[in-house]
């Protein structure tokens, strides 16, 4: 049983993971929270679920289509919003991603009503497959490991790229970055296209078994800040143990204290972890 417990929370944990990076990058690198990341999933799953309703295409085939238009999104959000407020105190770029996400919802809530959506007969179905006497769901594995490996790609373009590490110049230092010559504005315009790529593919390996209304990513938003928060800040390999942290945790509080007060357990290791290392586990 525990056994059960510890894969289905570690296959959300992945998920979580990736879900986080996005907002990793964005409080890492610009030193900005924006509360409207919850709002950019929500988005994504919309477009999800619209291009299978028009198109007939499922998430898992118009992920890369999703995955650029949230980047979109991201990039005009940072042109728009946040370039306006980047040079004032941090408190009105925090409250200028809040109204954001205000207004994000409710066009949501406008536009598509607040009634569910659902993708039905999905590419990978929600039939499960027994190992070692557990039951694990394909759809659920399909969107870890996706995850997982996306997470490991972005990984990769910040190591490994140009603008990976132009990123991480600037999300050190950045009077020093713009000395070197790197165009520091186009790099914020990135960083926020990325994180909204990272939420984009996370809302394509969900949107098939997640119920998808102006709400439903709510809870995604919240656990998003604690997972950067625990991981320590733009630290991606940090957002993907604590993600995988909160995954086991949840699941594990769901079994032993109950559903409604699982997400006690998971706040109460977010509380320890800072008391003892305020910068995260990982950060420095």
């Amino acid at each position: 049983m525990i056994g059960q417990i510890l894969i289905n929370g570690l296959l959300n944990g992945f998920v979580y993971a990736l879900v986080a990076v996005g907002l990793s990058l964005t409080w890492g690198v610009m030193d900005i929270v924006n509360f409207a990341h919850g709002e950019f999933l929500l988005w994504g799953m919309y477009a999800a679920f619209w291009i299978w309703s028009l198109v007939g295409l499922d998430p898992l085939i118009s992920l890369p289509i999703i995955v650029v238009l949230i980047f979109a999104l991201g990039v005009l959000t940072y042109l728009i919003v946040i370039r306006r407020v980047l040079k004032v105190s941090g408190l009105t770029a925090l409250l200028a991603t809040f109204g954001l996400s205000m207004v994000l919802k409710n066009l949501t809530q406008f536009f598509w009503t607040a009634n569910y959506k659902n993708i039905t007969n999905p590419l990978v179905s929600n039939k499960s497959f027994k190992v070692l006497g557990m039951y694990i769901r394909q759809d659920y594995v399909v969107a870890a490991v996706g995850a997982l490996l996306l997470t490991m790609l972005v990984m990769a373009f910040m190591n490994k790229t140009k603008t990976g590490v132009a990123i991480k110049a600037t999300s050190m230092n950045k009077q020093a970055a713009q000395l070197m010559g790197i165009d520091t504005s186009r790099i914020y315009a990135i960083t926020f296209g990325l994180s909204g790529a990272c939420v984009g593919a996370a809302a394509a390996l969900m949107a098939s078994f997640t119920p998808i209304y102006p709400e439903a990513c709510a809870l995604y938003s919240t656990l998003a800040f604690v997972i950067v928060a625990l991981g320590g800040f733009g630290n991606i390999k940090g957002a993907l143990y604590a993600g995988l942290i909160i995954g086991v945790a949840e699941a594990l509080g769901g079994y032993l204290i109950g559903t409604s007060y699982k997400y006690l357990v998971v706040f109460l290791i977010y509380l320890i972890v800072i008391q003892i290392r305020p910068r995260g586990l990982f950060g420095w």
